[in-house]
């Protein structure tokens, strides 16, 4: 769009889709002269005003509540938009192919981003959100009817008297062969056993919190819990210095720790030596958490008595007490409501103002609106870049009303609100400093 003098400039409004970049077209790894990387971005601004809406491309069936976030006067969704701003998914196996060269953000509708391609899409500036404690509640009510109902001899039970329902001949033979055979279902009550739940997150907190309430002593671990969690942890929950202690004096431990390389077969051999005789093994966290051949082994010695889980291994399901559901944990109404309109409200606040809520790549960081122009910025998280950015706009006579600046390992990420309308060429010029990864306006919708 041009202004009166003939300038390219960068409108806001909600009619106009914002800035939207082309990651491998330009910036410092390709284009190194400054003049040619004005050029092309100029160009490619005129192409992306063409379009007047946010475009997200959705995979899997996301739950409607998350969708009507998005207003549909400023946002245009599908499972067959292309080269999208932004993409929300639940469980798809997301390929870099898919993701388009103007891709902003990708938004997890779940916990786990083991299907997204996390460290190929940081290389390119683009923020990876989940949705951490959306479906906290589902897994929490899971594993605690998992412990009942394996604890009591339920499963078994239900599938006798469904079996024996079918050779009686009355309903008097039926109670008479019930009331002679229940004895061999008798299980254990869960008030007064000791739980050890290992990972103290959105998950694991409810968790311990609900034991409680049944009466359990409960026993946490987590080296890695932040304040926020341990500020939600019930104060009688007994901290453990290290997980060995928490096997050795569990009659029960749950898992809730993420798949991360340092907890990929996390319970193996070692791990399992410290468990008490007979203990209960629960998993509702990722099936790799576990190895296998390890868990195989402690079952057939009879150190793990009964191991639930909500993946299926064929392997252990041949063990009488393994337990296993098909991939519940997050499987209800609410649960995917939740991590849908969780998942589509970080979205639509990156997008109009720049701000990163619950980022797996990104350092979390919001700063509210002081003007209707406002930069978003991404760099390696190396010295003198950002003083860089500030000397281009001061060269420019452009006021800096308010900025925030917050760094997450090799990656840090920038709001700049200015007194300023931001030119294509004002973008291009600070695209081309060493080390930015990419640069854009942020429009409200």
């Amino acid at each position: 769009m041009l202004n009166p003098s003939g300038d390219e400039t960068l409108r806001t409004g909600t009619d106009r889709e914002p800035a939207r970049r082309d990651p491998g077209a330009c910036g410092p790894s390709v284009c190194t002269d400054a003049s040619r990387a004005n050029a092309l971005h100029a160009a490619r601004v005129a192409d992306r005003y063409n379009c007047r809406m946010y475009k997200i491309r959705t995979f899997n069936q996301i739950a409607s509540r998350g969708l009507d976030r998005f207003s549909r006067d400023d946002y245009e969704l599908g499972s067959e938009i292309s080269d999208p701003d932004a993409i929300l998914l639940r469980s798809h196996p997301l390929a870099v192919e898919e993701t388009g060269s103007r891709l902003l953000c990708v938004g997890r509708a779940g916990a786990g981003v083991n299907n997204v391609p996390v460290q190929a899409l940081s290389e390119r500036g683009i923020v990876v959100f989940n949705t951490p404690g959306a479906n906290a509640n589902a897994v929490k009510e899971l594993v605690m009817a998992a412990m009942l109902v394996t604890g009591r001899g339920v499963v078994p039970g239900i599938e006798f008297v469904r079996t024996a329902s079918l050779s009686a001949a009355d309903a008097t033979e039926l109670h008479t062969t019930v009331e002679a055979h229940k004895r061999q279902f008798k299980g254990h009550e869960l008030m007064g056993r000791t739980l050890g739940v290992l990972g103290l997150g959105a998950i694991g907190a409810r968790v311990a919190e609900a034991a409680l309430q049944m009466g359990m002593h409960v026993l946490g671990y987590d080296p890695a819990i932040s304040v926020d969690a341990a500020w939600r942890l019930p104060s009688d929950v007994e901290r453990m210095e290290n997980q060995q202690a928490l096997f050795a004096r569990s009659d029960i431990v749950t898992l809730h720790v993420p798949l991360l390389e340092s907890t990929r077969g996390l319970i193996n051999v070692d791990a399992l030596g410290y468990f008490r005789e007979g203990a209960t093994l629960l998993n509702f966290a990722r099936e790799e958490i576990v190895d296998t051949e390890a868990l195989d082994d402690a079952l057939r010695q009879g150190r793990i008595r009964r191991y639930v889980s909500d993946f299926p291994n064929a392997r252990l399901l041949q063990h009488e007490g393994v337990f296993a559901t098909p991939h519940l944990g997050a499987s209800t109404v609410e649960a995917e409501e939740n991590c849908a309109v969780m998942a589509a409200d970080q979205i639509i606040d990156f997008l109009e103002h720049g701000n990163i809520r619950n980022s797996v790549n990104y350092p979390d960081i919001v700063l509210e609106r002081t003007t209707g122009y406002r930069l978003a910025l991404s760099n390696r998280n190396v010295p003198r870049i950002l003083g860089q950015v500030l000397s281009i706009l001061a060269d420019r006579d452009i006021n800096v009303i308010d900025m925030l600046n917050k760094s997450r390992d090799e990656v840090a990420y920038n709001l700049i609100d200015i007194e300023s309308e931001p030119t294509a060429e004002l973008c291009a010029e600070i695209e081309a400093i060493d080390g930015v990864v990419n640069v854009r306006p942020v429009h409200s919708a």
